[in-house]
């Protein structure tokens, strides 16, 4: 009971940047039609928000326990409030880069702050497992709050209408009452708390955990399952809006269902992975995503050229790919806390630091990549891409399992 508000916070904390990180996909879509660039231009939104986050990530994860979990954390929910109420008097293509950097070094604060504090509010692996998917949960809820949102405010029959820039007055409001919700939240970090190294040594307990062979193949996991995730959702309500036709607004609804369908496959996992093995489960979510990729794509292609006017009109496909989320929603959850549960407490701040830095280049690629194909090959091809971060993770995950096994008890994972 004496962590309650802390977890409420940490759980509000991510619900508002899944709806800030993940509205990319939108936007995108929204700088396209507004400010006329191609793809491959509004793809750099996804590179302004990842790149942020790894710099930032790599920066301040060796020394973040000394600025303290719950500090690091106002700074990053204060930054990002100010960048929402100036944006929308700005209205450029630059404020927009500049407003998902600030939400990328924000959410870098942010995110290794609550990976660091799980730790300490949780008593042992399978809480942590579970805490951990409930906290992703919340994020992608937030992101399916976002679509609903950013979608009441777009124009579909004027591309030029700035209206959508408003949502920002609405969202940079919702982070000062966040701020001030963790601001009133106790937390405990004694545990947390550094021992009298400088910075330089702290940098090198980055690097030394770096060359452990539990480690190199779960940062090889994360870097791909993420490249996989922001692949498709960032370019999903393109892929509606060019692909299969639908308006704007209905473009960034549909996408959405990737979101709800994620946070509901976390939310069970929480409970599932309470019992069942996690590469087991891991495994079975891979194979099932590669299949839906296989029968929903053939079926978009199929339905390319309809007219879309009504929600009568949505094409069976807009409904079934999005699934994929589902059996994609384990997997990041449970490796992180699978690596984290490896490590005492202490070098949770800067594992946590790893593992913002290799998901923020592995979103940042994703989307790139996925750009350049959606542009010179079209939705079909960018889309069918994803199986192949699949199979490679896939076998990531494989290695990622023999190499806990193997140094499961190795009193390396123990060093001070």
């Amino acid at each position: 009971m004496g962590n309650l508000k802390i977890k409420i916070s940490v759980f509000i904390n991510y619900l508002l940047f899944g709806i800030m990180l993940n509205s990319v996909g939108t936007v995108i879509m929204q700088v396209q039609r507004y400010y006329h660039v191609n793809e491959s231009s509004a793809s750099v939104l996804e590179a302004f928000k990842d790149i942020t986050i790894a710099v930032v990530s790599f920066l301040v994860a060796s020394f973040i326990t000394r600025i303290g979990y719950k500090k690091s954390m106002q700074i990053g929910l204060a930054a990002v409030a100010l960048a929402c109420f100036i944006v929308p008097s700005v209205k450029t293509f630059i404020a927009v880069k500049l407003l998902f950097a600030v939400t990328g070094a924000s959410f870098a604060l942010i995110k290794i702050s609550v990976f660091g504090s799980i730790g300490l509010i949780t008593k042992n692996e399978k809480e942590h497992i579970s805490l951990m998917n409930f906290i992703e949960s919340c994020f992608m809820v937030g992101i399916l709050l976002g679509y609903f949102i950013f979608s009441y405010f777009i124009d579909d029959a004027d591309a030029s209408s700035g209206r959508w820039f408003h949502i920002y007055y609405f969202i940079g409001a919702l982070y000062l009452l966040a701020l001030l919700l963790l601001t009133l939240a106790p937390l405990n970090e004694s545990a947390a708390k550094p021992t009298e190294e400088n910075t330089g040594a702290s940098f090198m307990e980055m690097f030394r955990l770096l060359v452990l062979p539990l480690v190199v193949s779960f940062v090889v996991c994360a870097f791909l399952y993420v490249l996989i995730e922001q692949s498709i959702m960032s370019w999903l309500p393109t892929f509606n809006n060019k692909v299969l036709h639908l308006p704007s607004s209905f473009s960034v609804l549909m996408a959405g269902i990737m979101a709800a369908s994620t946070a509901i496959g976390r939310f069970l996992a929480g409970m599932v992975l309470k019992k069942v093995s996690w590469y087991v489960t891991l495994t079975v979510c891979l194979v099932a995503a590669a299949a839906l990729v296989l029968i929903a794509l053939p079926l978009a292609k199929a339905e390319e050229g309809h007219v879309i006017k009504v929600w009568a009109d949505v094409p069976f496909s807009a409904y079934i790919f999005p699934l994929i989320g589902f059996f994609l929603a384990p997997i990041y959850p449970a490796i992180n806390s699978v690596i984290l549960a490896a490590l005492p407490k202490k070098q949770h701040g800067t594992m946590s630091g790893l593992i913002v830095v290799f998901s923020a280049l592995g979103g940042s690629l994703g989307s790139i990549i996925t750009g350049y194909i959606f542009q010179h090959y079209g939705g079909q091809s960018a889309f069918y891409f994803s199986l192949v971060p699949l199979f490679l993770l896939s076998i990531a995950l494989l290695l990622f399992k023999k190499s806990k096994k193997i140094n499961q008890t190795s009193s390396i994972y123990h060093a001070p």
